[in-house]
């Protein structure tokens, strides 16, 4: 065999080497492995589950963003029964009116959609890339149920202080972000853009200047953490 075919023989073996060695790379990469910036927010990695998001299970109201600095309206003052009121000089005095929250329980994170759904059908025996691109921009703030004293930026730092999280009043998921996963023969991989949100519950009061106390209640909201991808498989 000449020196020339023994250089193009050599170039045919490499070739189909590299080709091989890509193709068990492929193979090798499961659907939950590739990375993405902004996705997950413990791990910045692309978990792919088998179900839609989560949505709140309680009854909850959307805080609108100029809203975040202002404390809710609280229940007036009710004297003690058989004590003088509190502007009285022998009256009991707590100081001020004083509005309390407290966080109690760290949830996990639920996802907050913006825009539809997207969903690509494999419909080959082998596995094949699905890319998804955000369609709308969107912004995602805080909910919470009934009950808070104090104002959603106070609540929040309490939060942040307690579990040493990071938190939002709100975050915006934007147009044209993109993603790609692999997803398995004769699967379909689903996909929604929005914001990863804390589930937190806590309890908040007021302490009257008589020293009485509102009833206790119990506050359950959910903070923006992240924006990135939320992905399952059906």
């Amino acid at each position: 065999m000449s020196q020339r075919s023994h250089r193009s023989a050599w170039r045919k073996a490499t070739q189909i080497a590299v080709t091989v060695a890509a193709a068990t790379t492929l193979a090798a990469v499961g659907p939950a492995t590739a990375h993405a910036d902004g996705t997950d927010p413990a791990t910045d990695e692309i978990v792919i589950g088998t179900e839609a998001p989560a949505e709140p299970e309680e009854e909850v109201v959307d805080v609108p963003e100029g809203q975040v600095d202002q404390e809710p309206v609280t229940e007036p003052e009710v004297p003690l029964p058989g004590k003088p009121p509190a502007d009285k000089p022998d009256a009991e005095h707590c100081g001020g009116t004083t509005n309390v929250y407290t966080p109690q329980t760290k949830g996990k994170q639920y996802h907050k959609g913006v825009g539809a759904t997207q969903s690509n059908y494999n419909g080959t025996p082998r596995t094949a890339k699905s890319t998804f691109t955000s369609e709308v921009t969107g912004t995602v703030g805080v909910s919470v149920t009934g009950g808070l004293t104090v104002s959603v930026k106070a609540m929040l730092a309490k939060i942040e202080g307690k579990y040493d999280v990071n938190l939002s009043a709100s975050l915006t998921a934007k147009l044209g972000n993109k993603i790609s996963v692999s997803t398995p023969a004769k699967k379909t991989t689903n996909a929604k853009y929005g914001v990863y949100r804390l589930k937190n519950t806590g309890v908040s009061y007021t302490i009257y200047s008589n020293c009485r106390t509102s009833p206790k209640k119990t506050v359950t909201s959910y903070s923006p953490m992240k924006v990135g991808w939320y992905l399952w498989e059906s």
